[in-house]
């Protein structure tokens, strides 16, 4: 088959696909930052929601009917996708971004009581779309995947699922499924988040890990999701359930992730997939962003990755009293940002966020809305939407100190939240009466 005949196919496959993004998990590991919003809808690179590189990854694949399923604190995502992706609704061209939020559709007693019992849900709506491959997807990761290219090599693979799979340290595996692959790229071996996970044949520091990406055949899905629904000692999990179900029949392809990853502008093939589920992963994640070539792209408009527009003015970097000018190194710095006289340094800040004279900021993840005072030294941390730091205030510099009011992560991560600076301001305005 010739190139243009190899395009239209994958072209006519995508437009039979629908994508479905789950999200409605707590994220309790990321602390505070879960409390007020779904772990899909915590601000993401200076700019973004997690949940937009999933939406990106289908867009730009040209997957153009989407699902969202919500159901922990959706509010905040509920309003990120109104006001940031109704542009793709059409119902004439046949193309939407969909929130399925739970609803008791099957019964008047039960919300979603897994991933796969979230999915089950929804078959009445899934089928009304008449579409012959489902894909599933976490809403909670950061990476760019043509998923285009999953789903050719899945059709190719001639089996009725295909999960995404990529190489970590075997150290880190124990927070996934970890999956063996035989020389057919068939998938031998599925366990779930394991205490010990294997390794790779040949490499016993690295382990292969799913991704918690799916293409199913649509038919196949709905007979699994209709089985399990009926099984009584099922947990109505894909990870625990159905995927360990399915893999013991032998039907289930590996689709490597490094055919599939998008290059960079200097069409350099890298491979960033990041789970951040943890604050020590998601600080992490975006300080990668601060890199002077990060292997996560965000500037290539070749692979742009959409997001909520915000009518917002430019950044503005203004002298302090003393005309002093402000220094910015290395850092990510959104709309509607004013900086007076302060140092930035491999830092990201969203929007209208206000940095007061005499500052020195190393590292940090800043929300939006947020005001440093003057003469502040913070290091290594993450500010919550809204807080308001008190002038001459230190943060990251004693960890000890820093965990009577906050919480500091293993790796040493500060995270402070409007209620934990509210306590903090109350002991030391008591401590001075």
């Amino acid at each position: 088959m010739g190139t243009s005949g190899m395009v239209s196919n994958q072209l006519l496959a995508v437009k039979k696909t629908t994508a479905l993004i789950l999200a409605g998990g707590r994220g309790s590991r990321l602390r505070e930052l879960t409390d007020i919003r779904a772990k899909p809808a915590v601000h993401f690179g200076g700019k973004f929601r997690i949940i937009d590189f999933a939406l990106s990854n289908c867009l730009n694949s040209g997957i153009r009917k989407m699902g969202i399923m919500t159901q922990y604190k959706s509010n905040s995502l509920l309003s990120h996708i109104q006001d940031g992706w109704s542009f793709l609704n059409n119902n004439h061209m046949g193309e939407f971004v969909r929130v399925l939020p739970a609803q008791q559709r099957i019964d008047e007693v039960h919300w979603y009581q897994g991933t796969a019992d979230a999915v089950y849900q929804n078959i009445d709506i899934l089928q009304s779309y008449n579409n012959e491959y489902v894909l599933i997807l976490s809403g909670d990761h950061v990476y760019k995947m043509d998923y285009s290219l999953m789903l050719m090599d899945h059709i190719k693979s001639i089996c009725p699922c295909s999960i995404a799979c990529i190489e970590v340290p075997r150290n880190e595996a124990t927070a996934f499924g970890c999956m063996q692959v035989d020389d057919n790229n068939m998938i031998v071996d599925f366990i779930e988040k394991p205490k010990d996970p294997p390794s790779i044949p040949g490499n016993s520091d690295k382990s292969l890990i799913s991704m918690g990406i799916y293409m199913f055949e649509a038919s196949f899905l709905y007979n699994l999701l209709e089985e399990d629904h009926n099984d009584p000692n099922s947990s109505h999990d894909f990870g625990k359930d159905i995927i360990p179900k399915i893999v013991k029949q032998g039907i289930v392809h590996a689709h490597n992730y490094s055919l599939s990853c998008v290059r960079n502008q200097s069409k350099e093939q890298i491979c960033y997939w990041r789970d951040v589920g943890t604050v020590d992963s998601f600080w992490s994640a975006n300080l990668d962003l601060t890199d002077e070539s990060p292997d996560l792209d965000i500037y290539d408009e070749n692979w742009p990755i959409w997001t909520k527009a915000s009518q917002l003015p430019p950044v503005k970097f203004i002298k302090d009293s003393l005309g002093n000018r402000s220094i910015n190194v290395n850092s990510v710095i959104s709309v509607g940002c004013v900086v007076y006289g302060s140092e930035i340094l491999n830092s990201v800040l969203f929007d209208s966020v206000t940095i007061e004279q005499e500052n020195l900021l190393e590292q940090v993840v800043i929300f939006p809305s947020v005001i440093i005072h003057k003469g502040c030294r913070i290091r290594k941390a993450i500010i919550e939407r809204g807080c308001e730091i008190p002038e001459g205030m230190r943060i990251g510099h004693d960890l000890e100190e820093d965990r009577k009011f906050f919480y500091v992560s293993p790796k040493g991560v500060v995270l402070v939240d409007m209620n934990m600076l509210k306590k903090y301001k109350e002991h030391f305005s008591t401590s001075k009466i």
